[in-house]
């Protein structure tokens, strides 16, 4: 072999390694404070929660009756789907009725109406109970309709309710307008 060709054997990946440290080292940064493993720090080292700590945990899911839920969707019956970051039921009557809320403790309510309109949903605020709010209804299936509204509290909830039908039925805002207004009014 040549000393040609050993020189370009060798310079290339030379090259290429120096070139990788190079960007490595411009990519790397210091920061304060200590190194913690994951899942480490203020919970137990084998992530469970105890959640006796927190009294109240499911609240957001029980503010408003099943049964005031039924009714403001014109159903019989609300049955719970899912209790967690979100709470969901499902409705019985005429129209079997989908219903979601989130209470976002942190939310924004122009971030979220900022997001519906990235998403295609056309928005239009309105008040209710005096609390600023905006219904949010997708062309592409006009029977549901969501209104999100700053929560006293803080943060936003967001009531969101779609009928297993496609198309809509009086106006699609009215149900989730109504549970807003018993969640802003006590539940009842």
């Amino acid at each position: 072999m040549s000393g040609r060709n050993m020189t370009r054997n060798v310079a290339g990946p030379l090259l290429a390694l120096l070139a990788t440290v190079a960007l490595l080292a411009g990519c790397t940064r210091a920061v304060d404070g200590d190194a913690i493993a994951i899942g480490g720090g203020s919970g137990t080292a084998d992530g469970n929660v105890n959640t006796d700590d927190y009294k109240r945990l499911m609240y957001e899911c029980e503010m408003v009756p099943p049964e005031s839920i039924a009714k403001a969707a014109g159903g019989t019956l609300a049955e719970p789907g899912f209790y967690g970051a979100i709470c969901r039921w499902t409705v019985n009557g005429p129209v079997v009725t989908e219903i979601t809320f989130n209470w976002f403790e942190f939310g924004d309510i122009e971030v979220e109406k900022s997001t519906a309109k990235k998403l295609g949903y056309t928005t239009e605020n309105v008040k209710v109970a005096s609390v600023t709010a905006f219904t949010a209804v997708n062309p592409a299936r006009p029977a549901a309709c969501g209104i999100t509204a700053r929560a006293p509290g803080g943060g936003i909830y967001t009531w969101f309710v779609e009928p297993r039908s496609t198309t809509a039925i009086g106006d699609p805002c009215a149900a989730p307008t109504k549970l807003m207004e018993l969640l802003l009014g006590g539940g009842q």
